[in-house]
C-alpha cells in the first residue's frame, strides 16, 4: 500500500472502518457524478465553474477509489503501472503524435 492509501486507510479506520464493496462502489460512482457535474461547468456547458472544484472532485474519486484499491489490498500506484504498460503497447498506434498536423 501506498502511502496515500495508507493515509486514506488510516481516516477511514479512524471513522470505523470500510463499507461493504457495493457501498463503496455506490459512493465512487457518486463522487463520479459529482465530477462530471463539475466538468460540465468548467467547460462552459452546464453553468460556469472552476478548477478548485473540479480538483476537489477528482480528489474525492481517488479517495473512494483507494478505500476500494485498501479494501482489495491492491496498491493504486501498482495498479495505474499495468494499465499505462497495458494502453503502451495496445493503443500504440491509436492516437496521432502531439505535433501531427490533424488537417493533413
Amino acid at each position: 500500500m501506498n502511502e496515500h492509501q495508507e493515509k486514506v486507510d488510516r481516516l477511514v479506520r479512524e471513522f470505523g472502518g470500510y463499507w461493504s464493496p457495493f457501498e463503496m462502489l455506490a459512493a465512487l460512482v457518486e463522487e463520479v457524478g459529482e465530477l462530471a457535474d463539475e466538468l460540465l461547468k468548467v467547460e462552459g456547458v452546464k453553468g460556469t465553474g472552476g478548477k478548485e472544484r473540479l480538483e476537489e472532485e477528482i480528489g474525492d474519486v481517488v479517495f473512494a477509489l483507494a478505500c476500494i484499491a485498501n479494501y482489495y489490498d491492491i496498491d493504486l500506484i501498482n495498479a495505474l503501472d499495468k494499465s499505462l504498460e497495458k494502453y503502451r503497447i495496445r493503443d500504440k498506434n491509436r492516437w496521432r503524435e502531439p505535433d501531427e498536423d490533424p488537417g493533413g
